[in-house]
């Protein structure tokens, strides 16, 4: 494998790492952040959120 495919391995790996639904979440949330920043309106309250639900959800997979 090339420096260039075990570099983009590694940062898959860490952003990525063992709950891609996490990490589906979270990409969601920043994206949704920026739309409606970009729409003008106030967006301070969408990550504080995504963060509780997406630990809820997280310990929930966990616990079973």
């Amino acid at each position: 494998m090339s420096r260039l495919g075990k570099a983009a391995l590694a940062v898959w790996e860490f952003v990525v790492g063992d709950d891609w639904l996490t990490a589906l979440g979270v990409a969601v949330a920043l994206g949704l952040t920026a739309l409606v920043a970009g729409a003008g309106a106030p967006a301070w309250w969408i990550m504080p959120l995504a963060v509780v639900a997406l630990l809820a959800l997280s310990l929930r997979r966990a616990w079973r």
